[in-house]
């Protein structure tokens, strides 16, 4: 090997690369998204659809560093041949490129490779035959004879960028065979040769493109797939300060004007469209006339376009008086030069031509001397290689732009079809024809390459557009005359299609570029109002499709329950995969709506992660469509089906899909019927799972069969944290089955068995695990049959269990007796934090053993008592632990017989307490006595937050008292004065008075 020449070939490249690579917030770029070939919306959709539609994310993927692009992923693996990293126009695939060259040729990465021999597509549009060696030499011109043989027996990676500005689409299918390294064929079927390993076999090839250009390559034929991920929240935020470095102020202020409008805030994730948005906010900004709180900053695409380019046209000369006569003469030249670029940019886009040479320039009257000379230098870039030279847009959209505005000025006064270049066509007369044509061709568009071109033009009918481009492509006001019109007629094709597609979603985005948004606001208001019954005609179902990706109402959940059929959820099927989570709660839907939902669930694009179907008429059937998709499906983590009818053999279709899907995380099939034979199948899934986290299985008649099986489960299952049975027929056998699980899983933190007739035997054995389980956190033991006998036994597994936390044991029979062991426990737990006992028979005595305990533990936080007779005697008993603990912060003593006696202890224990956050004494009568005490507590009790004393028969003088002590400062964020005969009247001067120092606290008159 001839070292000087590869030392040579590596300085080379460095130069190539430029002097410095310093990568700021585009570090993103050194990790890449290890995917498994292209999905449909990536195959199908315009990048910026692509986009929108997933709101900037995908689903989870492996992420694999720039070092490791080229290694095999595991010891039994081998190297990828050909490599293909794709994303969408601007995210950064040619920086990706220089990037890994640069680091390359320093010795930091890629240390396998001999050489690297980098090429862009832009390059080879140029020639139309090359051999293989010729291609080597282009990469490599500066390499000899001998090292090109090299090149042939040393591990080398040859990289082509940019195959979506390839101007020949390659064929696969028939491509004719070449193994002569030096025979010049056509450059298409030369790619194909090297990609199908007919030629140098031996190197390792690396791809990049736009997704919709990838899908010309056969998935067979890649080895390896990797995606560039956008910029995140963080990456958004470091860009725009790069981006605006002379002013912070104006990257804050075009930060928070971005984060405010949803649409835009989502394409900024893309690096390009990020530069261009925050640029054209900036430009915008700096020259208001207002300040920036007060003006309408640009708010849809078409806005952010035309300040891009009024900055880029006009930019330069502002404030140069002086220079006026020059000024003018530029300007001039520079809207001729314009119109030749936009006509260029039409026609080119019509036939997906992205690269252009002199010879195009000419075609189209573009005056190169001109066009170096004038402003328009900057909207077109100029690329010299070794035989040619070549122009192109920054990105896509600027073409996209040019051509809509070039568009809108000519069918003002042509005559035919513009889409037609050349030959005759219909006459077609006046903008608004050639209007309609043009959303017709594009609505015909299967790939949706023409969707931003109309919306474009759309917008330059808006108002703020208009004025931002009236002294260059537009005439001023004269968007009123077709603004109207070209509504009606975007409104009149809405709802023709029987489903809604990328391309309706678009006319939708048409009547946002204009400003017309009354449509989409009507059905976003009755979404946030949960009214949507009886509206989504085909109209609004388009509306509400386009909401689906751009609304804030959607972020966090798109609430579609009480309000679809079956026909308009068929309509709105491919808009929903893309949705996160989806509520279609109590639809009425049956087993067929479910064979739909199954399709979208199948999906390669789905991008659900949660979905609610309770409360329909899902039946056995419904659930087998739903268990198919999920053997298939990789996003969906949350299903909820509770109150359905899935019965035991949809329990076992679910179950048999669990043996699969390991990507399912919470399963709730609360009241489906499902029964012992249904738990059976759901717990031998349960041995083959290890990601089902939350299993939901009350009111499902699960005995004690159904339970043992799931106490089996649990002795080999890891993964489960939560278990859910309350209202079964669980049992003691049940339980004591349940606690054999319990001796040995260690890892389920949650069991609830409420309401499962449990006495104090299966109690006894569960509580007998708790002893050596040192993994449940929460356990819920609610309306059973547990008397002191169990209570007992709790107390013995308190004082030896570190580990539980929640304790709930309301609704049992616990009394007194029951209660004071397990009180005398808590003095040595100092694990428990919540402890329930509400409803248990309990009176005085229990609540001084409680007070005792409490004086004592360090632990508790929530007690529970309410509708327990403790008397005001319990309370004072309470009272007296308050002014010592400092750990207690929810005391809840609603319905507890406390009157006068007991209200005063408790309020003078409020006065000293400075941990308890919320008390609850709903429905006693602490009468005008407690209301004074509270009042006192109240001027100088800074921890409450949160004080109910609803039905105490405080009366008007009571509210008065409480009312008069909190028009000073407090700390209070909820308080209930209902049920205490104030009156209308005297509830309204009260609420005011107590939200006088806080507006924020809520109160319940």
């Amino acid at each position: 090997m001839d070292e000087p020449m590869v030392q040579k070939h590596m300085e080379t490249l460095q130069a190539w690369c430029g002097t410095s690579m310093d990568l700021g917030p585009l570090e993103r770029l050194t990790d890449l998204l290890l995917v498994e070939g292209l999905t449909d919306l990536q195959q199908k959709q315009h990048d910026f659809v692509q986009i929108e539609v997933t709101k900037g994310t995908r689903n989870a993927s492996k992420k694999i560093p720039l070092e490791k692009l080229f290694l095999p992923l595991s010891k039994f693996s081998i190297p990828p041949r050909v490599s293909v990293t794709i994303g969408v126009s601007g995210i950064g695939k040619s920086t990706l490129v220089k990037v890994f060259v640069h680091s390359w040729a320093k010795g930091e990465i890629g240390k396998d490779f001999v050489f690297v021999l980098p090429l862009t597509f832009r390059e080879l549009n140029s020639y139309d035959k090359l051999s293989a060696e010729r291609l080597i030499r282009l990469a490599s011109p500066h390499l000899t004879e001998l090292s090109l043989l090299a090149i042939g027996t040393s591990k080398t990676l040859l990289i082509l960028d940019g195959l979506d500005e390839f101007k020949t689409t390659l064929d696969f299918s028939d491509t004719v065979i070449c193994t002569d390294f030096r025979k010049e064929i056509q450059v298409d079927s030369l790619i194909t040769n090297v990609i199908r390993g007919n030629l140098l076999q031996d190197l390792s090839i690396w791809i990049t493109s736009r997704p919709t250009a990838t899908s010309q390559i056969p998935g067979g034929l890649v080895d390896r797939m990797t995606e560039i991920q956008g910029f995140g929240d963080a990456e958004i935020k470091d860009f725009l300060d790069h981006v605006l470095a002379d002013n912070q102020t104006l990257a804050n202020c075009a930060m928070d004007q971005l984060k405010a409008n949803r649409s835009l805030y989502v394409m900024c994730t893309v690096p390009a469209f990020c530069r261009i948005c925050g640029s054209s906010i900036g430009y915008f900004l700096k020259n208001a006339e207002q300040s920036p709180e007060m003006v309408t900053v640009p708010k849809t695409l078409s806005e952010i376009y035309s300040y891009y380019f009024k900055m880029a046209l006009c930019g330069d000369w502002k404030g140069k008086q002086r220079e006026v006569p020059r000024i003018e003469q530029v300007v001039n030249n520079s809207k001729k030069v314009m119109s030749c670029l936009g006509r260029l940019a039409f026609y080119s886009l019509i036939k997906r031509k992205y690269v252009f040479h002199e010879q195009d320039m000419k075609a189209y009257s573009v005056d190169l001397a001109s066009l170096h000379s004038s402003l328009c230098n900057r909207l077109l870039l100029k690329e010299e290689t070794s035989f040619s030279t070549i122009y192109y847009f920054p990105h896509l959209t600027f073409q996209e732009f040019l051509a809509a505005t070039y568009y809108y000025a000519a069918s003002k006064r042509g005559l035919f079809d513009l889409f037609v270049e050349s030959g005759m066509s219909w006459p077609k007369l006046g903008f608004l024809n050639h209007f309609k044509n043009a959303v017709q061709r594009s609505l015909q568009s299967e790939d949706g390459h023409l969707d931003l071109f109309v919306r474009f033009l759309a917008g330059l009918l808006s108002p703020q557009v208009n004025k931002a481009l009236s002294d260059w492509f537009l005439v001023r006001d004269e968007h009123h005359s077709y603004r109207s019109h070209v509504v009606g007629h975007l409104q009149s094709l809405l709802g023709t299609e029987q489903a809604i597609s990328c391309r309706t979603v678009n006319l939708m985005r048409c009547l946002h570029e204009i400003q017309h948004n009354e449509l989409a606001a009507s059905i976003e208001e009755a979404m946030k109002n949960e009214s949507l019954a009886g509206m989504l005609t085909p109209v609004n179902c388009s509306a509400l499709a386009y909401l689906l990706q751009t609304s804030e109402v959607c972020v966090e959940e798109a609430n579609l329950s009480s309000c679809l059929t079956y026909h308009t959820f068929q309509s709105l099927l491919s808009q929903l995969l893309y949705c996160s989570n989806l509520r279609l709660d109590n639809n009425q839907f049956k087993d067929n709506t479910m064979d739909l939902l199954g399709s979208v669930l199948s999906g390669k694009d789905c991008q659900i992660q949660k979905i609610s179907l309770a409360e329909n008429k899902i039946g056995n059937k419904g659930a087998k469509a739903l268990a198919r998709s999920l053997m298939v499906n990789r996003s969906l983590m949350s299903l909820d089906l509770r109150s359905n009818s899935i019965g035991p053999q949809g329990a076992k279709a679910l179950a048999d899909s669990l043996k699969i899907n390991q990507y399912l995380l919470s399963l709730n099939l609360q009241n489906n019927m499902v029964k012992e034979d249904g738990t059976k199948f759901l717990a031998e899934a349960l041995l083959n799972n290890h990601t089902l986290m939350t299993l939901h299985l009350q009111k499902n008649s699960v005995g004690p069969q159904g339970s043992k099986k799931i106490a089996e489960a649990l002795k080999k299952n890891w993964a489960l944290k939560e278990l859910i049975l309350s209202s079964n027929c669980v049992g003691d056998a049940g339980s004591a089955a349940l606690a054999e699980g319990l001796k040995v899983n260690c890892t389920l933190l949650t069991l609830d068995l409420q309401s499962n007739s449990i006495s104090d035997v299966g109690v006894t054995a569960l509580t007998r695990a708790l002893s050596s389980n040192q993994g449940l956190t929460s356990l819920n033991l609610r309306e059973n049959s547990i008397s002191q006998e169990g209570a007992r036994e709790i107390a013995n597994s308190l004082r030896a269990n570190s580990t539980l936390r929640n304790l709930d044991l309301a609704a049992n029979l616990l009394h007194d007796e029951g209660v004071q062991a397990i009180a005398q426990a808590l003095k040595e737990n100092q694990a428990l934090t919540s402890l329930h006992l509400q409803w248990n028979f309990i009176q005085c005595k229990a609540a001084k053993a409680l007070s005792h305990a409490l004086q004592v533990n360090k632990s508790l936080a929530t007690l529970d008592l309410q509708e327990n007779a403790i008397g005001d005697e319990g309370a004072a008993s309470l009272a007296s632990a308050l002014q010592v603990n400092s750990t207690l912060t929810d005391l809840c003593l609603q319905a507890a017989l406390i009157s006068d006696s007991g209200s005063r202890a408790l309020g003078e224990a409020l006065v000293v307490n400075k941990s308890l956050a919320t008390l609850d004494l709903r429905g006693n009568s602490i009468g005008l006595v407690g209301a004074k005490a509270m009042a006192n507590a109240l001027k100088v009790n800074c921890a409450l937050r949160r004080l109910n004393l609803q039905e105490n028969a405080l009366g008007m003088d009571g509210a008065i008292c409480i009312a008069t002590a909190l028009t000073g400062s407090h700390n209070l964020s909820y308080i209930n004065l209902q049920g205490n005969q104030i009156g209308e009247a005297g509830a309204k001067v009260i609420a005011d008075a107590i939200r006088t120092k806080v507006p924020t606290c809520i109160v319940k008159m």
